[in-house]
């Protein structure tokens, strides 16, 4: 029975990206010169598995897309994913400017200072200036 929780349908924007990655790992492995059995042995995993992860099938967990990149020894690419977050740091620029620095309190006439008895502070007279 395959699980339905979530659901294995994604937006055709999303289908179409799955699709582009898998071919792109597709013709890496093709241009390593392995097979599909080879590279489901170094990644420890089925032929199948490859397989699915060529067509861009999303049902496929990201560990496994992770130890696919590591037999073709492209695991460094995974770090890219996200890395120029325009829109996060567009977003966060936006929320900078609008803050604003707190107002400085104004120095009191009279100083306080803990009291040994254990009743808080105690005040002493003004400065004079």
């Amino acid at each position: 029975m395959s699980k339905t929780t979530m659901g294995n349908k994604l937006p055709r924007k999303l289908e179409q990206k799955m699709q582009t990655v898998g071919e792109q790992i597709r013709l890496a492995r093709l241009r390593r010169d392995l097979s599909v059995a080879q590279v489901a042995e170094r990644a420890t995993c089925s032929p199948m598995t490859i397989a699915r992860i060529e067509k861009g099938a999303p049902t496929v967990a990201i560990g496994i897309y992770l130890r696919v990149l590591y037999a073709l020894q492209l695991d460094d690419d995974i770090l890219l994913l996200a890395q120029k977050d325009e829109m996060g740091r567009a977003l966060q620029d936006l929320a900078l400017k609008h803050r604003e620095r707190t107002k400085q309190r104004e120095p009191s006439n009279t100083l306080e200072w803990p009291s040994h008895d254990g009743r808080g502070l105690r005040q002493r007279a003004s400065k004079k200036q």
